[in-house]
């Protein structure tokens, strides 16, 4: 059951609830409540709430009250309640909460702005401030510092907004957020940027944002900025930059730069330098009025160093001079009028060295000639442009006219082949050496080896030379050479060998070809023709028919194998096999009709090729009964042989046999008799060893002792020598050192002497100098009134003087004071005591 009294503490609270009238009313300690039937307690005791200096607590639902500060009580004896309102409060004295207010934010200390900063607030209801600003719900505006800010009910903060620090060479971007005005003054519509270059601390308007932070690009002697205009502006210069306009900032502007919001880097421009020995073309330069002249040349010489601006190129790049050599020139060529030189465009001529040369835009240079340097065998093909005509240059350096070019001679890909190996004879296939291009613009040479011929055909003039070997053949711009496409191989097959020159022999050919026999047995026969051309080298007609018959391989080869095959064919293989060769060579050669001989040569009219001889190589069946029956009588003739030569050998093996036995006793016989004259031999020297031993030995024992007694004696004669020679050596020594110690005890004592004279010689010149200084002191008026007193006032005077004695002479007769100074003048501690 509750408790009907209370008992309630300083700065406590309780509320009351009456039954009867539902009003709940605040009881205020310190009190001792004694509650009634009726009342309830609902809360507490409950401390005070009490809010320090500088803090603030916020009250929900807050009571409303008077100007006094005092409750406002309704018709029931409540207060009445600001429902859903709320109500900030700073420091005070202890207070309780009425019925129905609730504590929403404890006491929380204000917030101290400092300096560089600032709250941003926003409007939460509508309310003007004191100084008369009205502000509107959603309103934003910044409470800047160094202050303390007490905070409204009407107001909420949205955050703390701290200054940004702007350094050198770096700039602010800034976006307006709403339409303001920005720190400049300046108008600002809803999302535009701009920057703020002055550096130190900025805080951000509430209606600005910050970008980003912009640093700036440092400009050196040898770069530049190269940017471009998003919008229409007027940059840091104060000039008005169109959208999409291109320029350059270099450091002759300004030593560092900040782009601007509506600027882009489209990169870095390096500077382009040229020495005295270079210069370039600029193509589209920018004129006086910053302008680019589209379609303009611009010459420029070193030494010069400039950036490209926006649009301009150079054209070809940075080119060195022209140096030409005393074989060199340029062709130039007019791009447009040249009143200087008198030329049109299009108009070429050559520029000839030796000098340098630069060329001005209005020319152009086609190309750097060098004069062709060409030996007597060498030349080159020239084509005139103007007329078409071709030519051949030979023998001598030429340098091309301005309307003259190099013409490319085009050869068949098959003789370019065969202009890069060496001529060959009767092989199937051609190998080149090293593949090495031909240059076509050279005259085509060809060395024409000893015994061939080669065929040229000019196109032009309808007409063939042969030339002989061995010789240069030049060729001419409308010549060309005869290929000669001939067989080969064993059977000979044809186009299988290809080659420019024809060797005219004496050579052979080797064929195989199968022949019948008229009693059918089939040969392979293996057959070797010699041959030659027979050609008079003066004669161009006959010469020229030694290239009528391009394959006279093939043709010579099945003219002879046909006659061997029909003088074969009716000859009996027995027949054949006994007398082939003549036969054969009777079908290529025939006979002479009247002697009734073999000829001994075949000529072929048509092209001059003779055959002078036939060798038969090899002749093998092609039937296999009658190969083998040939291989197994030559076989039997082979055993027969053999059998013959073994019983032979073996007869002279055995009588070589019995020779070498005899031989071999004879021998035995021989070598004992001289076995034993080398023994008797080797006795008799055993006895003279034996006795020149025992002698040596002895004379040998009696040299010995006679060197010893010699080397004893000259060995104590060597001693006693030293000995001397010792003994004299320690006798000099010690002299030299006794007369060294003598000298330098001598000089010892001479320097002793020496320094006691100067010692007494010093004392003497002190005493003198003080006696001198003495009188100086005592002035000659004193000396004289010294002189003047009597005898006692002398004395007392000396005496307080400090002198004893005093000698007076009229400085004619000498006084010797040398050794009586020290008697005469004495210090004046000596008198004293």
């Amino acid at each position: 059951m509750p408790e009907s009294v209370i008992r309630i503490k300083p700065n406590h609270y309780i509320h009351v609830f009456d039954n009867n009238t539902n009003v709940t009313t605040v009881v205020v300690g310190p009190r001792t409540f004694t509650r009634r039937d009726h009342e309830n307690i609902i809360l507490g005791p409950e401390a005070m709430i009490t809010v320090p200096p500088r803090n603030y607590c916020m009250i929900a639902n807050p009571v409303e009250k008077d100007k006094k500060g005092t409750p406002i009580l309704d018709q029931f004896g409540m207060p009445k309640i600001r429902h859903g309102d709320e109500e900030i409060r700073f420091a005070q004295d202890p207070f309780p909460l009425f019925p129905g207010e609730s504590l929403k934010e404890k006491p929380t200390p204000m917030v101290v702005v400092q300096a560089n900063q600032a709250l941003r607030l926003r409007a939460v209801r509508d309310f003007d401030e004191k100084s008369g600003a009205h502000h509107t719900a959603g309103d934003e505006w910044l409470f800047k510092g160094p202050s303390t800010y007490t905070p409204r009910i009407e107001e909420s903060v949205v955050e703390k907004v701290n200054c940004t620090i702007i350094k050198e060479n770096e700039a602010l971007k800034l976006r307006a957020r709403l339409d303001c005005t920005d720190s400049t003054s300046q108008k600002r519509c809803a999302g535009e940027q701009w920057l703020v270059r002055k550096s130190g601390a900025y805080l951000p308007d509430v209606n600005e944002e910050i970008v980003g932070t912009v640093s700036a690009v440092v400009l050196t002697p040898t770069t530049a900025l190269h940017l471009v205009a998003n919008n229409t502006f007027s940059d840091v210069f104060n000039k008005v930059r169109k959208a999409g306009e291109e320029w350059l900032v270099t450091m002759q502007d300004t030593e560092t730069y900040i782009t601007d919001v509506y600027e882009q880097v489209k990169g870095i421009v390096k500077i382009t330098t040229l020495n005295n020995r270079q210069f370039c073309v600029v193509v589209d330069p920018i004129g006086q009025d910053g302008r680019p002249r589209f379609g303009a040349r611009e010459l420029r010489r070193g030494e010069a160093s400039f950036f490209l601006y926006p649009g301009e190129r150079l054209e070809n790049g940075i080119q060195d001079v022209y140096v030409l050599a005393q074989e060199e020139a340029l062709l130039l060529r007019a791009r447009s009028a040249l009143p200087s030189e008198k030329k049109l465009p299009g108009d070429r001529w050559m520029l000839y060295g030796p000098r340098d040369f630069i060329p001005p835009v209005e020319v152009e240079v086609v190309e750097k000639r060098r004069a062709i340097p060409l030996d007597e065998n060498e030349g080159i093909y020239v084509r005139d442009i103007t007329t078409g005509k071709i030519r051949a240059h030979i023998g001598s350096s030429y340098m091309l006219a301005p309307n003259e070019e190099l013409w490319s001679k085009i050869l068949p890909s098959e003789v370019d082949k065969l202009l890069l190996v060496d001529a060959s004879r009767d092989k199937n296939d051609i190998k080149a050496s090293a593949p090495k291009a031909r240059d076509p613009t050279r005259v085509v040479s060809y060395r024409v080896p000893h015994g061939a011929a080669v065929q040229v055909y000019d196109y032009e003039k309808k007409k063939s030379r042969v030339v002989f070997g061995p010789d240069l053949v030049l060729l001419q711009p409308d010549e060309h050479f005869t290929t000669l496409n001939m067989s080969g191989g064993v059977p000979k097959q044809s186009n299988q060998i290809h080659a420019i020159s024809l060797f005219l022999g004496p050579d052979f050919m080797t064929d195989q070809i199968t022949v019948e026999t008229a009693d059918h047995a089939r040969l392979a026969l293996k057959l070797s023709y010699n041959w030659h051309f027979e050609v008079d080298q003066s004669d161009h007609e006959a010469a020229g028919r030694i290239f009528s018959t391009p394959d006279f391989v093939g043709d010579l080869c099945k003219a002879l194998s046909a006659r061997v095959r029909g003088v074969v064919a009716s000859t009996s293989f027995d027949a054949f096999h006994k007398h082939s060769v003549d036969i054969i060579q009777e079908s290529v050669f025939g006979r002479n009709a009247q002697t009734g001989e073999i000829n001994d040569r075949l000529v072929f009219s048509s092209n001059n090729l003779v055959v002078t001889n036939i060798d038969i190589q090899s002749v093998e069946p092609v039937d296999q009964r009658t190969r083998d029956s040939l291989q197994k009588s030559v076989q039997l003739a082979i055993e027969i042989t053999t059998k013959s030569q073994e019983a032979t050998a073996r007869q002279e093996a055995e009588r070589l046999d019995q020779e070498a036995r005899g031989r071999l006793e004879r021998q035995k016989l021989a070598d004992e008799a001289e076995a034993e004259r080398a023994r008797k031999s080797l006795l008799e020297l055993q006895a003279q060893s034996a006795t020149v031993e025992s002698t040596g030995q002895a004379t040998a024992e009696a040299r010995a002792l006679a060197a010893a007694s010699t080397i004893e004696g000259e060995a104590a004669v060597k001693q006693a020598n030293l000995s001397a020679n010792s003994a004299t050596i320690t006798a000099k020594a010690a002299l030299d050192e006794l007369k060294k110690r003598q000298g330098m005890e001598l000089a010892h004592k001479q320097k002793l002497t020496e320094l006691e004279v100067k010692r007494t010689r010093d004392l003497a010149d002190i005493e003198t100098t003080k006696f001198a200084e003495v009188v100086t002191a005592i002035g000659p008026d004193t000396i004289r009134a010294i002189a003047q007193a009597g005898p006692e006032m002398q004395a007392k005077l000396l005496s307080g003087l400090g002198l004893k004695s005093l000698m007076i002479t009229d400085g004619n007769s000498p006084i010797n004071l040398f050794n009586t100074a020290s008697g005469l003048v004495s210090a004046p501690a000596a008198s004293g005591n």
